[in-house]
């Protein structure tokens, strides 16, 4: 029992170490121990076409190389779908057709919120260095009568992800819910992929869709 908790702490911190994800909320339906899906459809709620393709197609990839069926909005909805507001019997209408199709689950990602952080770690580069002279001191830290040059600035996406369960033998509800940070340091491209892996790694430790064998 020791070794296997020691070996959770080291996970979760090679997972905090290796990426600019942050997983802030996990909860997880109790009527499900595990769940598992014959039919997944993927879905990004975001008005940036490019990037929201580029999300599913990575996770949908992530999920079928797991095991697991899972398919892009795209091949579902046509190009309207997102041009014009549906009314709530027009959803239920696609629930509906969804599970008339074979798909018993939907796992649903959107941005909820985004934020400008500034970090001074350029700043604290020399603050556990020891200088000699005046001339090291100065030389190394004169940066710092730039703001610029000791003041780096990037923003974080606040995201959710939630998995709904539109199975014919069950109430359609939750089956489980995540949120996640994700800092945008590198680029947007660089953020979709930590978030995406985040989610594999969170799907799989909670036995939803992708079975943790271990």
């Amino acid at each position: 029992m020791r070794k296997s908790f020691h070996f959770l702490i080291i996970t979760l911190f090679w997972v905090a170490s290796c990426s600019d994800s942050e997983l802030i909320e996990n909860w997880k339906n109790p009527d499900f121990d595990l769940f598992e899906s014959q039919k997944v459809l993927v879905l990004a709620i975001s008005n940036d076409v490019e990037n929201r393709r580029f999300f599913e197609n990575r996770v949908v990839n992530q999920l079928n190389n797991k095991g697991v069926n899972a398919i892009v909005s795209d091949s579902f909805f046509d190009d309207s779908f997102t041009k014009r507001p549906q009314t709530e019997e027009d959803v239920k209408a696609i629930e509906n057709f969804l599970l008339q199709e074979g798909y018993d689950a939907i796992l649903v990602t959107k941005v909820i919120g985004a934020e400008d952080k500034v970090t001074l770690v350029k700043s604290y580069q020399n603050f556990n260095k020891t200088f000699e002279t005046f001339n090291e001191d100065y030389y190394s830290n004169q940066g710092l009568f730039d703001l610029k040059e000791h003041e780096e600035s990037y923003v974080v996406y606040h995201a959710e992800s939630v998995l709904y369960c539109i199975c014919p033998d069950k109430d359609r509800q939750v089956v489980w819910r995540a949120s996640i940070n994700v800092n945008k340091l590198d680029s947007e491209k660089k953020a979709i992929k930590d978030y995406s892996n985040m989610l594999m790694w969170t799907l799989e430790s909670q036995n939803i869709l992708i079975l943790n064998t271990d």
